[in-house]
């Protein structure tokens, strides 16, 4: 692995590789916010060593939809064994959704892999709470593949909105914000959803969409938000960067 130095001239950093594209809107965010952690942890002119490999969204979408899940999991190890040979020595998947097809993706290359679950999982640990309640789409409120992780893994007991809600939240994300729509009355929407996840006994609630970001913050709402997107960027910095370790795989 090459070497750069930072303004110190003693830091060693790693090449982080990032599926993205799903969508775009959200991939910009991880680019930005990983160059402004990377510039935060080292200084002077320093920005992450990065690759990303986007797919087309309509492509993703049309398969989510259609449930050819098999076929959405060639496109997820297509695009992991691309980073691969291009030099990433750790692989994102920059969406929580596209989560259902980790054990694909970890198939698919030999290499460390940051699940996007878990350090948001290990930041609400350290604030102490345990019953949390889970935005983002239909597939990720629903399925096993993100709650499960939460609960087994981690312990945390996982709320969820009502059908209706659920339908809501699903839109927003499809409708609009994948489009790069951010509508106030879908804020309000939002806020009253999290708040109800509140009155059932959430005492967080967890941005389980990386486009949730973009129309939801931590000002918007009266319990305390985990912004995934932010998060799993956070921990590709670490890594990047030497501070975090991962378990041999």
């Amino acid at each position: 692995m090459d070497t750069v130095m930072n303004a110190s001239g003693d830091t060693q950093m790693k090449v982080i590789g990032l599926i993205g594209g799903m969508s775009w809107e959200s991939s910009a965010e991880y680019y930005r916010l990983i160059n402004d952690g990377v510039k935060a942890a080292l200084g002077g002119h320093n920005n992450a060593r990065s690759l990303m490999m986007t797919v087309n969204f309509h492509d993703i979408e049309t398969l989510q939809h259609e449930g050819r899940w098999d076929e959405l999991g060639t496109h997820m190890a297509d695009a992991a064994r691309r980073l691969a040979a291009g030099g990433a020595d750790v692989l994102l998947l920059c969406t929580n959704t596209m989560h259902k097809l980790w054990p694909v993706v970890e198939d698919a290359v030999d290499m460390p892999l940051i699940h996007i679950a878990d350090p948001t999982a290990a930041a609400i640990g350290r604030a102490g709470f345990q019953k949390v309640g889970l935005l983002g789409t239909r597939f990720t409120m629903e399925q096993d593949f993100y709650r499960g992780r939460l609960e087994t893994r981690h312990g945390l007991d996982v709320v969820i909105p009502g059908e209706a809600d659920r339908t809501i939240v699903h839109s927003v994300i499809y409708d609009e914000l994948c489009l790069g729509r951010v509508v106030e009355s879908s804020r309000r929407e939002l806020q009253r959803i999290v708040r109800e996840l509140g009155e059932q006994g959430a005492q967080c609630v967890i941005l389980g969409c990386t486009e949730l970001m973009l129309l939801l913050s931590a000002d918007d709402v009266s319990i305390p938000v985990f912004d995934t997107t932010a998060l799993h960027a956070e921990a590709a910095v670490r890594f990047a960067t030497g501070e975090l370790i991962l378990p041999e795989r």
